[in-house]
């Protein structure tokens, strides 16, 4: 073959392979463009406009927390989120660091913050700050339009290329601590985490709104028609509470006291609506800041942590502080109730007709109960009782054998009835499941020592809102309600969504029952162990309990419930005080002094008269004439006679005023002012320290002062009463005349423990 023959051939090969390779890479770039316009083309396109285009989340306003009374409780606030955009910013150091002056002044963030923000060149927008408030917001705003380099020309740039402001919501509570416990708080992505704001998480949160801008390679927004989109958020449903604010505040007032006094772990109050099962306060101490959940608010706590030094036991702490304050005992702790049990006890003895009012029982000190002994509170034995006398002087044999006379499968009915073996289904989280050979014996286990136990309230753990339920159950008729504290629900336009009608669980004793129980009760308060928890002109049934705690000896709950008034229930009240170390353990001592404050002061609110009895009203008030008009001499003398004390201001001859006013009841040998010039109209006098006195020193110490005092306390029992506080702090400045209120309260035969 010749050399131009070869060449030839070695020419039409490599176009031939030319050609091959030509419709391969042709037959390769039709393949993958068919692939992905005709095939995959929607994936890519979609993945395409999703490149070009900004999606911003727009979080929504919770739903608003209202009192009963529509004050609002929780509600959200505007605040705006800053981002900033690292990828325009693709490291360069200048814009950084002419961004990071401005940044660290108008939003305290730290630089080391923004530096590292900006790090993530590949993302277009990344979240500086949340939550700015409006004054930072505002501040920013003015900037955005300005140049970066204001003196250089060649730049154009502003601080609006790099940082953008969108709308955020904070979640705001006006009270800050006010019903903390039941209010609970949301976390930084604006969901539930406590209380009320998780149970109901799914109705507050709302539906989140859209907005949807065009932009080009470089991020900046264009205009494109279609893909302009704004989806507004919508709010979510409000909702109204059965808490009142105003029996609320009186109760976190009292029960905070006695936390602080008692210098206690804990301490729970709950105000119930007998008839219905609303809750028209609850309180759980130690409480916290709703706006600031994550700082410990109690001091001594919060400088233990401070001092530990461990990297991982602070943490833990930390953890364990916040959890502990963030608790609701009332729901999800569990205490020894001690003597209040009794009450429960009584009621099921007395529906089964095993004992009556006459039922007698001789108490020597003890009971012998298989191979123990078991002790009554007094040692020396309260002697022969009935059966009322023996729930005034709570005495455990009686009640041992009051137990005993049900026998086990009859008695664990009746606790089972109460509602002690379930959770009462309350709408809070976190309510504590009651669990048989735990919190209770099981019926398989209850033998006469387990039962024995069970009848004055020892070896048994319930939950406050179990306790109350079960008491108000015996106010209301025998009936046993579903407690609830959500009572509406409302849209954005506060039209009613829905209604909460109260439940009836079941009836777990007859009415007569309940009455006959009732007036047990009513008597151990005038004359029993629970006579701290008496209020002038409020007939009140209650019941004390002091328990030690299972497995801590040493360590006591105490308790007091009670409802009034006794002839006609509107509100139960349980007050726990949980490991009282400031001497005294007594529910009658601690506890009932606390109920009866918060009686004295929520019945008035609630519109509930006072009707004092006549030997109320002899030995303590007596009504003021009016004496407004008559001469000074001739005033005097009325009152004179009346036996009150005078103090006359002013050197003219005619009583122009006079405090207090006519017919107000003040306690006798009270002071009445009488201002006879205009001048003289606004006297002013000093309030003396008023406590650890009797009622007539402390009466005569006021009547000097030129003050008049409202007793609180047991006023049958007045020669047993000393005072232990006072509504208007010794030191400060009134007006002569006004009325101060005295708590008075006695240390005689109020004992419920051994």
């Amino acid at each position: 073959m010749s050399k131009k023959t070869i060449k030839q051939d070695y020419m039409q090969r490599a176009i031939s392979v030319l050609l091959i390779l030509v419709f391969v890479c042709f037959g390769a770039a039709t393949g993958g463009l068919t692939w992905v316009q005709l095939i995959k083309g929607e994936k890519y396109r979609a993945l395409a406009e999703r490149g070009q285009l900004n999606d911003t989340v727009i979080t929504a306003p919770r739903g608003i927390i209202y009192d009963r009374n529509m004050k609002k409780l929780a509600e959200s606030a505007s605040v705006w989120k800053v981002n900033i955009n690292p990828s325009k910013i693709d490291g360069d150091e200048e814009v950084l660091e002419k961004l990071t002056e401005k940044l660290v002044q108008i939003l305290d963030v730290s630089e080391d913050t923004i530096r590292n923000k900006a790090s993530y060149t590949k993302q277009n927008s990344v979240v500086l700050k949340s939550k700015v408030e409006l004054t930072a917001k505002n501040e920013l705003s003015e900037i955005l339009g300005e140049k970066l380099f204001p003196d250089d020309k060649s730049k154009k740039t502003v601080y609006g290329d790099y940082i953008d402001i969108e709308p955020d919501i904070k979640r705001y509570y006006p009270y800050s601590d006010f019903a903390s416990s039941v209010l609970g708080f949301v976390g930084t992505d604006n969901v539930g985490l406590y209380g009320i704001e998780l149970q109901y998480n799914s109705d507050l949160e709302g539906i989140p709104g859209r907005k949807i801008v065009a932009t080009d390679g470089r991020t900046n927004s264009v205009p494109i028609g279609d893909y302009e989109s704004f989806y507004d958020a919508q709010q979510g449903t409000s909702l109204v509470l059965t808490i009142d604010e105003v029996v609320q505040r009186y109760l976190e007032k009292s029960v905070k006291q006695a936390y602080i006094d008692e210098k206690a772990n804990a301490a729970c109050g709950i105000a119930m609506e007998v008839k219905t099962g609303a809750i028209l306060g609850m309180a759980s101490f130690g409480n916290y800041d709703l706006n600031n959940p994550q700082a410990i608010a109690d001091k001594a706590e919060n400088e233990r942590i401070s001092q530990i030094t461990d990297e991982e036991e602070h943490k833990e702490a930390l953890k364990e502080a916040r959890e502990n304050q963030w608790k609701n005992r009332t729901v999800s702790d569990m205490y020894e109730p001690g003597s209040v049990f009794k009450v429960i006890t009584a009621s099921a003895a007395i529906e089964e007709k095993v004992v009556s009012l006459d039922t007698s029982y001789t108490c020597t000190g003890s009971i012998k109960v298989k191979d123990r002994n078991i002790s009554c509170h007094k040692h020396s034995g309260h002697g022969t009782q009935n059966l009322t006398q023996g729930l005034m002087n709570s005495c455990n044999p009686f009640f041992i054998t009051v137990g005993q006379k049900l026998g086990s499968k009859k008695f664990f009915e009746y606790f089972e009835a109460f509602g002690f073996t379930e959770r009462t289904g309350i709408d809070l989280p976190s309510e504590v499941r009651p669990s048989a050979g735990n919190t209770y014996h099981a019926l398989s286990n209850f033998g006469i020592v387990e039962l024995s136990s069970t009848a004055f309230g020892q070896s048994i753990s319930v939950s406050p809102i179990q306790m109350i339920t079960a008491i108000s159950a015996v106010a209301n008729d025998g009936k046993l309600m579903k407690p609830y504290i959500v009572d509406k629900k409302l849209d954005s336009n506060n039209n009613v969504i829905s209604v909460t009608e109260p439940v009836v669980r079941r009836q777990v004793i007859s009415e007569s029952t309940a009455k006959t129980v009732t007036g047990m009760m009513e008597q151990v308060v005038s004359s029993g162990t629970g006579k701290n928890g008496y209020v002038v002109g409020y007939r009140v049934a209650g019941k004390t309990g002091t328990s030690e705690k299972l497995g801590q000896p040493g360590k006591y709950v105490a308790s007091f419930a009670c409802f009034a008034p006794a002839d006609d229930p509107q509100i139960a009240l349980l007050v726990t005080i949980d490991e009282p170390s400031a001497g005294e353990i007594g529910g009658g001592v601690l506890a009932a002094p606390v109920c009866a404050e918060i009686i004295d002061n929520i019945m008035p609110y609630l519109n509930i008269d006072p009707q004092y009895t006549d030997k109320e009203i002899a030995s303590l008030y007596t009504k003021v004439p009016g004496v407004v008009g008559e001469s000074v001499d001739a005033a005097k003398s009325t009152l004179d006679k009346a036996g009150f004390n005078v103090e006359v201001l002013g050197s003219g001859k005619t009583v122009l005023r006079q405090i207090p006013t006519k017919n107000q009841s003040i306690a006798k040998s009270g002071v009445v002012v009488l201002y006879t010039d205009e001048e003289q109209t606004n006297q002013t006098t000093v309030v003396p320290d008023l406590v650890g006195l009797s009622i007539s020193r402390a009466n005569n110490i006021a009547v000097a002062a030129g003050l008049n005092i409202k007793i609180s306390g047991n006023s049958l029992k007045s020669s047993e009463l000393v005072s232990f506080k006072q509504s208007l702090p010794a030191g400060s400045t009134v007006e002569y005349g006004q009325t101060i209120t005295v708590y008075f309260k006695s240390d005689h035969d109020v004992s419920d423990f051994g």
